[in-house]
């Protein structure tokens, strides 16, 4: 098992059970990385609640809100990031989000507001969170995104958060240039289509996993413990020259033609 003992990792992103940020979690803190959580915050805490059962058992050193859409709240969450930790070692980024009516019917009908809502929360986040995160890296470090197939390739009722995922993939290279000569890393994991609640969202999600599933070389669909053990070694210094790279985890189907 990968040796993450005295590093600090801050993972945003896990909403319940079945988030990739979750499987991911658990794998940072089973390779002994001290963990922060960051999440929603919501008018009634439900959410804080939620996360803060789900995430007990990793004896998380702090949980604390994030809305990205929110500059002080984020401002906010490294201030009080700094007080608690001396550094940070890993930041591990799963915000993705697209109105539902925008991941179904015609491209065409996209919005001006829902494409900017999906841009700025799955892919401007990134950069912020870097900017943010960049002086508490004080011995270099890893940065950690996900994205997916459909930002590179057409996939039906992706819609608008296929050009969401194709800008953080180029937020992915130019921060890895970017930040490089402090010694972090930025890279970005593709992951095979998984049923959370994110993606449940997307018009006809049963047949793409379906296909999935029957396509892909190795024929089994993604699971987060497989994301989760990719994160934990782009965190670790077995990575150590990995940046500006996107890392498929998805049972090899982005080799297939069809």
């Amino acid at each position: 098992m990968l040796d993450l003992s005295g590093k600090t990792a801050l993972v945003t992103g896990i909403a319940n059970n079945r988030s990739i940020a979750w499987g991911i979690a658990q794998k940072l803190h089973q390779a002994g990385a001290k963990l922060g959580i960051t999440y929603l915050p919501d008018d009634r805490d439900r959410n804080k609640g939620k996360v803060a059962e789900l995430t007990e058992p990793l004896a998380p050193d702090f949980l604390l809100p994030c809305n990205v859409q929110d500059d002080a709240q984020v401002d906010d969450l490294f201030t009080a990031v700094a007080e608690k930790w001396e550094k940070i070692d890993i930041l591990v980024h799963c915000l993705a989000f697209a109105n539902k009516e925008d991941l179904s019917g015609s491209f065409t009908d996209i919005s001006r507001a829902g494409f900017q809502l999906a841009l700025d929360v799955s892919a401007y986040s990134l950069i912020h969170l870097c900017r943010a995160a960049r002086p508490l890296m004080k011995n270099g470090g890893s940065v950690i995104t996900l994205t997916y197939i459909g930002g590179v390739k057409v996939i039906p009722n992706y819609n608008v958060m296929g050009i969401a995922k194709a800008a953080l993939e180029m937020n992915v290279r130019y921060l890895a240039s970017d930040m490089g000569p402090d010694n972090i890393r930025v890279n970005g994991i593709s992951s095979g289509t998984i049923r959370t609640l994110a993606s449940s969202a997307i018009g006809d999600i049963h047949k793409m996993l379906h296909h999935y599933e029957e396509s892909s070389p190795l024929r089994r669909l993604v699971t987060t413990e497989d994301v989760g053990n990719a994160a934990a070694f782009l965190g670790s210094d077995l990575s150590s020259a990995i940046t500006g790279q996107i890392i498929y985890v998805d049972s090899g189907y982005e080799v297939m033609g069809v």
